[in-house]
């Protein structure tokens, strides 16, 4: 069995419980060791072999599934966040199919839940945003033409940037172009980390700021006017709102 386990984004205690406890009982691990926190490795097994992705294929991954199949071994492979989001889990899975190995995929904390968390913000506030996006700029990696950021930024949602921070210049100027206003922006550098680091602005000064604190990877761009506005109070928590739960106050 393969299981694709979401590391969290840096505290190594934000992996989730059944994530650890898979990670503590697993033959082979293979890593994200570029952004992975190398504490995790602390609760492998003693014996347990260690890889680290940042050096291999996908064909050498691949192999590595393979033989540890044939051995009858356990395998996680590490992911840092949640694998889902920018993961590149789909071509490894759909080759553990092609070779009939199980596999299974335990969620984890994402990086833009933790920028938010970072930030003390919510992304969904009555009468502000109900949507979020997330997304990336254009970079060595195309994104569809349905989904640059001019366009997803016209619709106002509230959004969460990931893999463009070397790009801000590039990323503010198609912000401009879609919500047609300055908007707030925070950006947050190693969510979670001991030396995380976050920085709030607008799309008129982020550029700047970002420079002067020389920031260039591992940080989430969060957008929107949830980063600071007005808003509409909670229908769930409202006294004079009734739901299957609770009557409404009279």
């Amino acid at each position: 069995m393969v299981y694709f386990i979401g590391a969290g984004p840096g505290d190594v205690d934000l992996i989730t419980v059944k994530g650890r406890n898979i990670l503590s009982k697993a033959d082979i691990v293979i890593y994200a060791g570029s952004l992975v926190s190398k504490e995790h490795l602390e609760f492998c097994k003693e014996g347990a072999e260690i890889y680290n992705s940042a050096s291999m294929n996908l064909d050498e991954v691949v192999d590595v599934y393979k033989k540890a199949s044939q051995q009858g071994k356990s395998i996680v492979r590490l992911h840092t966040g949640d694998p889902s989001i920018y993961g590149a889990i789909k071509e490894q899975m759909d080759e553990l199919h092609l070779l009939n190995i199980e596999y299974e995929v335990i969620p984890g904390v994402s990086s833009f839940t933790a920028a938010a968390a970072a930030i003390k913000k919510e992304f969904t506030l009555p009468g502000v945003s109900q949507t979020v996006i997330l997304t990336r700029v254009e970079g060595r990696t195309p994104v569809p033409t349905g989904e640059n950021l001019e366009k997803l930024a016209s619709i106002g949602a509230s959004m969460a940037i990931f893999l463009s921070i070397s790009m801000i210049e590039k990323v503010v100027e198609q912000l401009k172009k879609g919500y047609g206003k300055n908007v707030p922006i925070a950006v947050v550098e190693r969510a979670t980390y001991e030396d995380e680091r976050i920085i709030f602005g607008t799309l008129d000064d982020i550029s700047e700021k970002v420079k002067q604190a020389k920031i260039t990877k591992c940080a989430q761009i969060l957008v929107g006017d949830f980063i600071d506005s007005d808003y509409e109070k909670s229908k769930l928590y409202d006294k004079n709102f009734s739901h299957m739960f609770r009557e409404a106050k009279k």
